[in-house]
């Protein structure tokens, strides 16, 4: 007899549909798993046949075959302990197998036959919407997850006996926390750094709200302990909340790698590598399925500090996400495009000591600086919207009044990203920063003023096509921010301030 049921494997980011069937016949007595399983699936042989006993049915002394198709897709992970358990009974004529042609079944069993909760349930339930599936059967600890997912029934498995009572039409188990994910201790937020605490660097700070308001890439160049590492610490505490389509994603993201929060994520990601990362860290590819920092910094920020120490190749990995909000990353016989839409952010010192341009402290030789200028490629600097220079403050500076606060700062930042979402909604978009060529020609036109500025700031050669299309980009955030409707020459002028190409281009004082 031959039975059919319903589950999900997943690799990298990837939520694929596997249809597990299993046939029992007469034969020597055996179970056999075949399509490409990992070991995890091999070893739930023993797992399914134990629980299905210790759950009161009877395991089938005959010739099992359960093969998990596509036979070409690799499936890893317990999680198809429940799919492959329920199959068995099915074909042996233990359970009706009408429902499992609805039911997504996800889980993975224990001896006792209890349901145990798996890594990636969000992005299961939301595969299971989008394959058609009605109801997805999950261990009570992942209901609240699959629950994220509005359009799909939840049924709650405390255990496999409960799955088999869902199944011929029963009621599920009431939601709860399996002992098996214990509840984690409430603890309350975190304070997050605030922008009333920064003092002096006004240029900065206002640069900063800009690159928040548009989503521009940001590099802050200075000394030791002009606050780079402390600015970039207070974006977060800027940014508008993730929208709902946003907070799925990140949510997603963090379900699979197992560090989904309560609920939908609401803030967004700050990832902050150490320069030692390798380019598979950053971008991932090292292995299959393997996700990177720039990954996990969808949606949210990306903060490089000390640039400069970075690998040039590592950096380079780096111009696709920044250019197209994506990674793909192809290996032999595979090949995988994983969305990567986040803010970089990137502090560095302006030479390897560190003190070039603070009078004469710097003693780094020409070949020094010219040797920590080309860490940091050409192409890579093109594609940072925003260029500061930041430089040491007096001390009396510490003593006055800040510029602005978060709240303050983040006010001004949603109200431009409204002004955005509204003009760009027909585009498919919703920051500046995504604009390109086509929808700067619409959205950011420029006077006879302003379009003789951009061509004397061409002609001078210090910026590219590129560039000039992230200056206009620059320039539409600042006018949104001043709530005008049209980019003037001022806005233009303020955002070629915002990119002193010159000052990264070669002289000590860089």
């Amino acid at each position: 007899m031959l039975a059919r049921a319903h589950t999900f494997t997943i690799e990298g980011l990837q939520t694929r549909h596997v249809t597990v069937e299993v046939d029992v016949r007469s034969g020597l007595p055996a179970f056999t798993i075949v399509g490409l399983a990992d070991a995890a699936i091999r070893e739930a042989r023993e797992r399914v046949r134990t629980a299905i006993l210790n759950s009161g049915f009877e395991f089938p002394g005959r010739r099992i075959t359960a093969n998990l198709a596509p036979g070409d897709v690799p499936k890893a992970g317990p999680g198809l302990d429940l799919a492959l358990g329920c199959a068995v009974l099915a074909a042996s004529g233990q359970l009706p197998g009408e429902r499992l042609d609805t039911h997504a079944l996800f889980g993975e069993l224990a001896l006792s036959g209890e349901l145990r909760a798996c890594d990636g349930t969000l992005a299961v339930a939301l595969a299971a919407r989008e394959r058609g599936l009605k109801t997805v059967v999950v261990a009570p600890a992942c209901a609240a997850e699959a629950r994220l997912v509005e359009g799909l029934d939840v049924a709650v498995a405390e255990r496999l006996s409960s799955a088999v009572r869902v199944l011929r039409g029963g009621s599920p188990d009431p939601p709860g926390l399996s002992p098996s994910r214990p509840p984690h201790a409430i603890r309350r937020e975190s304070r997050q750094p605030d922008l009333a605490e920064v003092r002096g660097q006004h240029h900065a700070v206002r640069a900063l709200v800009i690159a928040a308001a548009g989503g521009h890439h940001c590099l802050l160049s200075g000394p030791p302990g002009t606050g780079k590492t402390m600015l970039a610490q207070r974006l977060p505490s800027i940014l508008p909340l993730l929208s709902s389509q946003e907070a799925i994603e990140v949510t997603r993201v963090r379900s699979i790698l197992g560090s989904a929060p309560r609920g939908l994520a609401r803030r967004r990601p700050f990832r902050a590598p150490h320069h030692s990362i390798t380019t598979a860290g950053l971008v991932g590819g090292g292995q299959r399925g393997w996700v990177g920092e720039a990954v996990l910094a969808h949606n949210g920020v990306l903060f490089l500090d000390e640039l400069s120490e970075f690998a040039r190749s590592t950096l380079d990995a780096l111009r696709q996400p920044l250019e197209e909000g994506r990674i793909a990353i192809v290996r032999a016989r595979h090949a995988a495009v994983y969305p990567a839409r986040f803010m970089l952010v990137a502090a560095t010192n302006p030479c390897p000591c560190g003190h070039a341009g603070a009078g004469d402290r710097c003693g780094c030789t020409e070949t020094e600086l010219a040797r920590h200028r080309r860490r940091l490629s050409g192409p890579l600097i093109d594609r940072i919207d925003l260029l500061l220079a930041l430089e040491r403050q007096a001390p009396r500076t510490l003593g006055e009044r800040p510029l602005t606060s978060s709240k303050s700062a983040r006010e001004r930042v949603v109200e431009a990203r409204e002004r955005q979402a509204t003009r760009l909604a027909a585009d498919g978009i919703t920051m500046n920063a995504h604009m390109d060529a086509a929808l700067l020609a619409r959205h950011a036109r420029l006077d006879a003023t302003g379009e003789a500025m951009l061509q004397r700031a061409g002609e001078r050669g210090l910026l590219s096509a590129r560039g000039q299309h992230r200056l206009l980009r620059v320039a539409r955030t600042i006018a949104d921010l001043n709530a005008s409707g049209r980019v003037r020459p001022r806005d233009l002028g303020a955002a070629l301030a915002l990119r002193p190409e010159a000052t990264l281009g070669g002289s000590r004082a860089a």
